[in-house]
């Protein structure tokens, strides 16, 4: 129909890796345990073994799982840093997988060139929050996020972002996913090593000017709006990032 959101339904083999990063990441499968087969993953959720086949792939790449041949598909090891594999923007949506936010600064209005700047708005006005994203309780990263001040109005009445220490699994550009008129598709990624600031080092639980991964983001919608401006700074012993790469049809 004229005028109706684009469809978002994911394909098959993600749902899966989703529900299987979960249940690896939750504990159902602990390290050395074996997942359900192939065949009987394709009889549970009624789809073809290739569909099951891929969506190991994607978590064997990111480290979750270990496949050994003739005896199936285990739990792999782990260690104390936290690791996923982005590919999409829907990778970065489901953080609240196995992630939970913790609100420093609640969603407010305020002047700040830079960011107006950068989501190319008219005026110098915009909403701002600043949070922690934690993994086992333990912080990792420190992200500031501002938005145009008609889109930081649609997450005013969000209770998550409302109070200071608030806990969640929420993540930003999910709740705008559900407000905004038009899908967040695009993102643009700036990554570098950064000094840590005070108020971040403070967060994290780091000396201040130690090196940390910053990695900036900007969301646009697939209206061509930009919607949201995210700058992330990582703990480098807590966290590794990986970014799938795909070579186009020649």
């Amino acid at each position: 129909m004229s005028g109706s959101r684009p469809s978002r339904r994911r394909s098959a083999y993600r749902e899966l890796a989703d529900d299987l990063r979960a249940d690896v990441l939750g504990q159902r499968y602990p390290e050395g345990v074996r997942l359900p087969t192939e065949a009987e993953l394709a009889r549970t959720y009624r789809v073809s073994r290739q569909t099951v086949r891929r969506a190991f792939q994607d978590l064997v790449a990111e480290g979750l799982v270990q496949r050994v041949p003739g005896r199936g598909t285990f739990a792999a090891q782990r260690d104390s840093r936290y690791l996923r594999q982005f590919g999409s923007v829907e990778d970065l949506m489901s953080l609240s997988v196995d992630t939970k936010m913790q609100v420093s600064s609640p969603l407010r209005r305020q002047i700040d060139v830079d960011a107006a700047s950068r989501l190319q708005l008219e005026s110098d006005a915009v909403h701002t929050l600043a949070f922690r994203r934690l993994h086992d309780e333990v912080p990792f990263c420190h992200t500031t996020v501002w938005l145009p001040p008609e889109v930081g109005e649609r997450l005013r009445s969000v209770p998550e972002l409302a109070a200071p220490g608030a806990v969640s699994t929420v993540t930003v550009i999910g709740l705008l996913d559900e407000r905004l008129p038009s899908p967040i598709t695009d993102a643009e990624q700036s990554i570098t090593v950064a000094a840590a600031p005070e108020t971040v080092a403070v967060e994290l639980h780091c000396e201040p000017e130690l090196p940390l991964l910053r990695i900036d983001r900007l969301y646009s919608t697939a209206d061509g709006q930009r919607a949201e401006l995210a700058i992330s700074h990582f703990l480098p012993e807590q966290y590794s990032y990986r970014v799938r790469l795909r070579r186009g049809p020649r």
